[in-house]
């Protein structure tokens, strides 16, 4: 087949292709109006971020069989068109969970260790044991919304610290073990010390941290999301942090991500959250690291190879 790459990937993802007797286009710094131009050319299409794959883009493909989203989120791409045109959709999910829960787990221990307020004082002279006691994370209750490839990759990680594992999965069941209890969403908000959210952004999930939300946990917890930004506003963060329901955050995602384009109002909220020494932040790099952006091709090849070898 003959594929286009629109995005920038790991060089292995061409030869990767090329041995299985593909015809691909590698050409990163396309941008959309080069992409509509081209696109009626290729039946496969590999992308992760770039551009919205909606319906005005897809029109433009009659060749086109498959899609494939180097990464997990879909939330950029119109399924439902895709389906109503019998296109195939492939992700690659499993070739960066690892990443995902090493670097929740990451930021969890940072957070409960005070690694980074330590850091900075002691290269500036000053030896304050007392003020970076940490908390341990034996004992705890860690809830884990969303089971599937990151989130059960973050309860494997997590066995070894003497913690009780709750996991809430809307789609799945009879997933438990003996290191993770299946629970309802209630039984987390009951119990949890800390949350890690691990779900797609959809119209159910966007925004779906509310203040309402929130103030059903019993207790005030540690909040890590690796997920997508959207599900919780960054004005709920600030409320939730000021109140006290929530003791901390890890946010490798925030609802805005483009800091240079948000609003006035968007910009005193990411003011407020940056200034607190309990939200940590990353990039949203939870999923990028050096081994997974080689593991997502293999990923992607596997599949695309799966339903087209015959």
């Amino acid at each position: 087949m003959r594929i286009l790459i629109i995005d920038q990937m790991h060089e292995s993802i061409v030869p990767l292709l090329e041995e299985k007797g593909h015809q691909v286009d590698y050409r990163p710094e396309i941008d959309r109006e080069g992409i509509l131009a081209v696109l009626q050319d290729y039946e496969g299409l590999i992308i992760r971020s770039k551009t919205p794959i909606d319906q005005e883009l897809l029109q433009e493909a009659p060749l086109l069989k498959f899609l494939a989203r180097a990464g997990a989120g879909l939330d950029n791409i119109d399924l439902d068109y895709l389906e109503e045109k019998g296109i195939s959709l492939h992700h690659a999910a499993e070739g960066n969970r690892d990443a995902v829960a090493e670097h929740a787990l990451g930021m969890l221990l940072t957070l409960f260790n005070h690694y980074l307020q330590s850091d900075q004082q002691v290269r500036k002279g000053i030896w304050d044991r007392e003020g970076n006691r940490g908390v341990e994370l034996s004992g705890k209750t860690v809830g884990i919304f969303g089971y599937g490839n990151m989130g059960s990759a973050f309860a494997q990680r997590l066995r070894g610290f003497g913690v009780e594992i709750l996991a809430y999965d809307k789609f799945k069941s009879g997933f438990g073990d003996e290191w993770v209890k299946e629970s309802s969403f209630q039984a987390i908000q009951e119990k949890a010390d800390v949350l890690s959210i691990h779900v797609p952004l959809t119209t159910e999930t966007r925004y779906f941290f509310s203040p309402e939300i929130l103030s059903g946990f019993h207790k005030s917890f540690y909040l890590i999301n690796t997920a997508r930004g959207e599900v919780i506003r960054m004005d709920t963060l600030n409320e939730a942090l000021q109140n006290g329901k929530l003791k901390g955050a890890a946010l490798d995602v925030l609802e805005k991500e483009k800091l240079q384009a948000l609003t006035a109002s968007e910009r005193l909220s990411f003011e407020a959250l940056s200034r607190r020494s309990n939200v940590l932040f990353s990039p949203h790099v939870a999923g990028w690291s050096h081994e997974s952006y080689r593991k997502i091709n293999q990923v992607l090849v596997a599949k695309i190879e799966g339903e087209w070898k015959g």
